[in-house]
């Protein structure tokens, strides 16, 4: 236990929003040298009571108390630098010019940089930078490693480690917090519960707490219902209108219903994986691509195929985005060959966003056409029902999105792509912003779906938890993929990101190029035989035919009365149906070894 006296602590606060009580008797206390995580469910006011204990809002009641002169620093969940330049921000609230630049360069920044032209990932950078050369006492961090890359994240948990104040951290980064905390501090049914040890050992601990609260409740519903039977048949009881027992039940109940309120909503997440697509989902030959004069790709070669889960990893600005878009076919390569599969239904959720409307309402966000409807997986569902689902208020449907949180405008994101039948399911960055329970259920769902998946994901845990191969980017046009998750990757390549695990940025003059080699000559190149060639020309006719002959029979037996006007006929396309899968199994794998075949002679 810590016996130093707090360097700030919160006693019995209470806070109301609305006619809602947020907060309800909160204690906590941080001692100097403590880093400790704040966790609980979205919407449990986790940001509201960082800010409360920063003295940028007043509780209702309560006592906040903070040691004299205290120095703290605050990263905001979405920070928004300003000034001319990065530095001229990171100074602006009082920090020595020399530890500004000091820190920028420790978190790869150019202090010179302008402050207008970063890109999120470098915004967060800045600011934890801004915020260290502050040299702060205590350090509010609300959800660090968004935007961040891996690399960045582990500069800050080194960051952490050798701080000596205290620090109080909001993440849904599980790795993050095992690897930086002491102390756990959870916000749970409007109260703060303290673990004296770090994220680690949470889950275990919060878990058991769960249970017993609800044995506990079964306990007084069983004790309710003893109550209820002796009371009303009691002739005593009845006779002499006995108003202790009434109001005594009368409590009993009101606890019981306080209870179920408080264990909280659940969101209600599905997906449907739709049609099948082909085997291939896509595949890229020789495919270079770059912006100016920075190669992201080159001379990649890739192929993804049904019911693959592919993570996609690198620094920020290695291209990640950019190969999914090629992947997906949203834009062209500079040069090579990109060929998409068929019959693919794609869901994309990227990573900016960007396809909110700030303006626009949550309402109109779900349906676009404005009508009270929306399709979810192919079925009508009133909108206020589905948004609902995803623990959005009905008061909440007339704001407009600018004014949701980062992890409302995420859930609203995968509201809108879970609504449609996809068999190709893109998601980049999908776990920025979500509370710990919201990923759980979004793991268990993507586990369960039997489509594709490609992610991008800078969250460790979350990788090694989904993925079946890693593909990594150096942002140089290096690429390397290997089965597994993150550890997988790391132990098969464990120097392929050496030179970026402390990267400074570059102000020096780009070195002279080497003047080109001469091309060698090309050997000859063999071909296919006449018979595989034939082979492969008429697969290439089939499987599109068969694709179509597919459609039209599932079209066929999605009659409801088929079978009970001819029984004979709905076996007969049944039977067809299976042959045709069969079929276009088959010579999908025969028409992908004559491409291997073809390209290893070539």
């Amino acid at each position: 236990m810590n016996t130093k006296a707090p360097l700030l602590a919160l006693k019995d606060v209470r806070l109301m929003d609305g006619m809602n009580p947020l907060f309800d008797g909160v204690d906590i206390a941080l001692e100097p040298g403590v880093r400790a995580c704040l966790v609980g469910k979205n919407g449990a006011g986790k940001s509201t009571l960082m800010r409360l204990m920063a003295g940028l809002i007043e509780a209702d009641s309560g006592e906040r108390t903070l040691m004299q002169g205290l120095r703290y620093a605050y990263v905001l969940q979405e920070p928004q630098p300003d000034g001319d330049t990065v530095l001229d921000w990171a100074i602006s609230d009082g920090a020595e010019s020399y530890l500004a630049e000091a820190e920028l360069f420790e978190f790869g920044l150019d202090p010179q940089t302008s402050a207008a032209s970063l890109s999120g990932g470098e915004k967060r950078r800045a600011a934890l930078a801004k915020a260290f050369a502050e040299e702060p006492d205590l350090i509010f961090l609300d959800e660090p490693t968004n935007h961040l890359d891996i690399f960045a994240i582990e500069a800050l948990e080194e960051r952490l480690k050798s701080f000596r104040g205290a620090a109080l951290i909001v993440s849904h980064d599980r790795t993050f917090l095992e690897r930086v905390t002491q102390r756990c501090y959870w916000l749970y049914d409007r109260k703060i519960m303290r673990l004296d040890a770090g994220y680690a050992t949470f889950e275990g601990w919060s878990e058991k707490i769960v249970e017993e609260q609800a044995e506990s409740l079964r306990r007084l519903e069983k004790a309710i219902e003893r109550e209820t039977k002796t009371f009303y048949s009691s002739i005593t009881a009845r006779r002499t209108r006995n108003e202790g027992r009434a109001a005594r039940l009368q409590a009993m109940r009101a606890d019981a219903a306080e209870r179920v309120k408080n264990l909280g909503k659940t969101m209600e997440m599905s997906i449907d994986s739709g049609g099948t697509s082909g085997k291939l989902v896509a595949e890229l030959k020789g495919v270079s691509k770059g912006f100016g004069d920075k190669t992201l790709l080159n001379n990649f070669s890739t192929r993804i195929m049904r019911g693959d889960r592919l993570a996609i990893v690198g620094p920020n600005g290695a291209g990640k985005s950019t190969l999914v878009k090629l992947l997906i076919g949203q834009i062209n390569a500079d040069s090579g060959e990109i060929k998409l599969g068929t019959n693919l239904e794609t869901a994309y959720l990227d990573q900016g966003r960007d396809t909110l409307k700030g303006e626009e309402t949550l309402w109109d966000a779900l349906a676009n056409s404005g009508s009270d409807q929306i399709m979810v997986q192919g079925q009508p569902k009133h909108v206020a029902g589905y948004a609902k689902e995803f623990l959005f208020r009905e008061n909440q449907l007339r704001q407009p999105v600018k004014s949701l949180s980062g992890g409302e405008r995420n859930r609203l994101q995968l509201a809108r792509a879970l609504a449609k039948s996809t068999n190709l399911l893109v998601l980049d960055e999908p776990t920025n912003d979500l509370d710990m329970d919201t990923l759980d259920l979004l793991e268990d769902m993507l586990a369960d779906y039997d489509g594709t998946l490609i992610l991008v994901s800078h969250d460790r845990d979350f990788i090694d938890r989904l993925a079946t191969s890693t593909l990594a980017l150096n942002g140089k046009g290096k690429t390397v993929e290997t089965p597994g998750g993150w550890q997988d990757f790391l132990r098969q390549n464990p120097e392929f990101f050496t030179e970026l695990s402390h990267r400074t940025p570059t102000v020096s003059k780009p070195a002279a190029k080497a003047p080109a080699p001469k091309p060698a000559p090309k050997p000859a190149t063999k071909k296919l035989s006449y018979k595989d060639q034939k082979r492969l020309e008429d697969l290439n006719a089939l499987m599109p035919k068969w694709q179509a002959e597919i459609k039209n029979t599932e079209a066929a037996l999605s009659d409801p009365d088929l079978y009970a006007r001819s029984p004979a006929k709905f076996d007969a396309l049944m039977k067809t149906l299976e042959k045709l899968k069969t079929d276009l199994e088959n010579g999908e794998l025969e028409w992908l070894e004559l491409e291997e075949k073809r390209e290893a002679l070539t």
